[in-house]
């Protein structure tokens, strides 16, 4: 590792440490030729596939476009940033193990949407709306009226008991 002070590459690492998720490692280093210290970030770099879009281009992957709909669609609910990137995490990690080289943009949709589905309702509903294009009423009132099943007949189980 080069100092970022005078750019010799005698450096030691001085401590280590993992992150609570496990997905980064920081180390503290100090320059040997001029004793200044500094830290460094060792984060994964998950191996992605190639987008290609409905019209048939191809894109390189782009976790701030998936992160930007996550946070369009959680936008103004109780869901925590903490959340919203481990969500983005799991559909990242989903894209990596699947080994494929390319992947078509609407794999990720339905990715994005089975996480929302779990983490919350309301945003699951305005991002099905905007992605899947409702062209009638009917076709939207089928979703929410699918959500809202799922959700009475957990309530009605938890009275029961």
């Amino acid at each position: 590792m080069r100092c970022p002070a005078c750019a010799s590459e005698d450096t030691q690492v001085t401590e280590t440490r993992v992150s609570e998720d496990g997905v980064e490692i920081r180390r503290r280093r100090r320059c040997l030729a001029c004793g200044r210290r500094f830290k460094t970030v060792e984060r994964i770099e998950l191996s992605l596939p190639t987008v290609v879009k409905k019209n048939g281009a191809r894109l390189e992957f782009d976790e701030k476009k998936l992160r930007a709909s996550f946070a369009l669609a959680l936008r103004k609910r109780p869901v925590s940033a903490e959340i919203l990137d481990a969500a983005v995490r799991r559909v990242e990690e989903q894209l990596a193990a699947s080994g494929e080289r390319e992947v078509a943009s609407q794999r990720i949709g339905e990715l994005v949407m089975a996480e929302l589905k779990k983490l919350d309702k309301v945003a699951y509903v305005r991002f099905a709306s905007v992605y899947r294009s409702f062209q009638d009423v009917a076709e939207f009132q089928e979703l929410v009226a699918e959500v809202s099943t799922r959700g009475t007949s957990k309530r009605v189980n938890k009275k029961k008991k």
